[in-house]
């Protein structure tokens, strides 16, 4: 056991310490890309730029104000506002003028939000549209009836109660120190517009299955009214199409496929499609692969890629930007990340305490990064003595299911409302990502961060999805279910468990590094210290070498911490500025 790692761990680092301006040097040029490129349609009006903001603090006074770019939180620099950091006591009110030259008949105008962190009302030209609760997935209104030609004024109205109610807030804290990061509100994703027919597919789902040679699709439409005809650019792909079931608002589409190539991450094939339901046409993309559990030739437990035993050799990511925090400053911004971790040579990404803009996902799958996706974690406080500190020192307390009741107590998850909004913002995530080809495994809970039924939640997932392996639990507090058994080791010898289930250390590593000048604060906050770089690298091959090893002992997949610094976490391949790797 690292005692010494142990106790700079629970340390936390000088919040006193001196701040410095930080930036990436990925050139804004206002995320104008469509963001959604599994239903992407001709008609695409893009809101993002500048609008008006103000803060409502209490009695109703106005405690900041002016102009705002959208899509960036009101505490990123690239907002272009005083970094005003949103309390839970206070309203954030957006609102942004647009003309309609001329309105469409017999068409739909819908209004997009890829995310507002975290309770949303919108209104249009004084008229409620709607509200939309949880900070990381998308959402809709349709506008139709209250558009009009000329001017129109939006408004959203935002509350962020970050830890207080329990709605998914990943690493966001008001008090940011060691690994809690600075949190963020409001609108942080791109907000678009687009017309539609009256009769629309307002969601698609698409599932390969590679046994059988087909792809299952899913239409959800706005009213049955029209057919269904679907067109690949690569005339030997579709053997045929026809109709399985149709309901009032769903149709169900085996589309049978000949001559495909499969998915991997070292070839990354796509194959595009052009989609007409009626007036509705939009184009889309799937991959041919499939992620799960068999066991390999010696008898063990092992992930398989398209029914091959795969190591899934991974690096967290949690995707903040010193100028920007989640979102990303720009398409380049997110591919670099992307591509320099491939080039590192991992195969995989644990998308960490975040959902990342849809954009981001398509780089995934046409670069060939295999994501295991978290549900992003929520509920009150955490004790983190008891759900952290304390398992991690005391593995059995954390793995032992006798013992599991006593430390679930203090998850910050307790209330009956708290757990229904994990159900909510469970499903929204899962659906939203369903179709997306890398995803290749869930993570419910981390380290008991909001935990709660763990066997009860995975059924509830299962329901969702049960194409992909799941997690249920990373780290300890297993609750002896979930597809795979998850540790983080961190200051143990890394080692292989023989369990029923494939072996997985879901994070290990940890290693700290302050590179000059490209930090944000001057303080460090990391598992194990290093000063100079050629130790790093040293620690970092000799790890390697050592989780190559358990691979041939039966180990399925690994996790290092991190793919860069954020914020007083140092212990990034890559600098938070992204200005420098540390490995040679």
């Amino acid at each position: 056991m690292d005692w010494k790692g142990i106790f700079t761990a629970i340390s936390k680092p000088d919040k006193n310490a001196a701040t410095y301006e930080l930036s990436t040097d990925f050139e804004y040029t206002g995320l104008q890309e469509y963001p959604r490129p599994q239903l992407q349609r001709d008609s695409y009006i893009n809101l993002n730029g500048t609008w008006d903001y103000r803060v409502i603090g209490a009695q109703a006074k106005v405690v900041a104000s002016g102009p705002i770019e959208v899509p960036f939180s009101p505490e990123a620099k690239l907002s272009g506002t005083e970094k005003h950091i949103l309390l839970p006591e206070e309203t954030l009110e957006y609102s942004k003028k647009f003309t309609m030259d001329k309105l469409k008949k017999s068409k739909l105008l819908i209004l997009h939000f890829g995310a507002v962190d975290q309770v949303a009302q919108v209104s249009l030209n004084g008229i409620n549209l709607g509200m939309h609760e949880g900070g990381y997935t998308s959402f809709s209104f349709d506008i139709t009836d209250y558009v009009v030609e000329g001017e129109n004024e939006l408004k959203v109205k935002v509350r962020d109660y970050t830890d207080r109610v329990g709605y998914a807030r990943g690493k966001q804290s008001l008090q940011p120190c060691g690994m809690w990061y600075s949190a963020q509100s409001g609108i942080w994703q791109t907000v678009w517009m687009e017309w539609v027919p009256e009769a629309y597919v307002t969601k698609l789902i698409m599932t390969p299955d590679i046994d059988n040679d087909c792809l299952n699709m899913v239409l959800k439409v706005s009213e049955m009214r029209g057919r269904v005809t679907i067109e690949s650019s690569n005339p030997d792909l579709i053997k045929e199409y026809k109709i399985e079931t149709i309901t009032s608002d769903e149709i169900v589409v085996k589309v049978k496929l000949k001559d495909y190539k499969l998915w991997t991450p070292e070839e990354p094939n796509l194959y595009f499609l052009k989609v007409t339901y009626g007036r509705d046409s939009f184009s889309t993309y799937f991959a041919m692969r499939h992620f799960g559990v068999e066991q390999d030739e010696n008898g063990i437990p092992r992930l398989t890629l398209n029914h091959v035993p795969t190591f899934m050799n991974g690096v967290l990511d949690q995707g903040y930007y010193p100028e920007s925090l989640m979102t990303p400053p720009s398409d380049a911004a997110m591919i670099f990340d992307i591509e320099t971790i491939k080039n590192m040579g991992f195969n995989m990404i644990r998308k960490h305490c975040k959902l990342e803009p849809m954009r981001w996902y398509f780089h995934c799958d046409r670069l060939g990064m295999i994501v295991w996706q978290d549900i992003v974690n929520g509920g009150t406080k955490y004790d983190m003595n008891m759900i952290c500190n304390i398992p991690t020192i005391v593995r059995p307390f954390g793995n032992a299911k006798d013992k599991n009741k006593l430390f679930l107590r203090f998850t910050g998850r307790n209330t009956e409302k708290s757990k229904q909004v994990w159900h909510i913002e469970c499903r929204e995530i899962m659906e939203q990502l369903q179709s997306v080809p890398c995803i290749g495994q869930w993570c419910l809970f981390n380290e008991g961060w909001g935990q709660f039924d763990a066997k009860d939640c995975l059924k509830f997932a299962k329901d969702i999805d049960d194409t992909r392996p799941i997690d249920s639990a990373s780290g300890w507090f297993h609750e002896d279910c979930g597809d795979v058994f998850s540790e983080h080791l961190y200051f143990e010898p890394l080692r292989v468990k023989i369990t029923k289930r494939p072996y997985v250390i879901s994070e290990y590593a940890g290693f700290s590094l302050k590179v000059g000048n490209h930090v944000k604060r001057d303080a460090v906050y990391g598992y194990k210290r290093y000063h100079q770089g050629k130790d790093l690298q040293d620690a970092y091959d000799e790890i390697m070498a050592k989780v190559k090893s358990l691979e041939e002992q039966g180990l399925s997949g690994a996790v290092f911490t991190q793919a860069t610094d954020i914020e007083d976490e140092v212990n990034g391949l890559i600098t938070y500025d992204r200005k420098v790797q540390k490995l040679y």
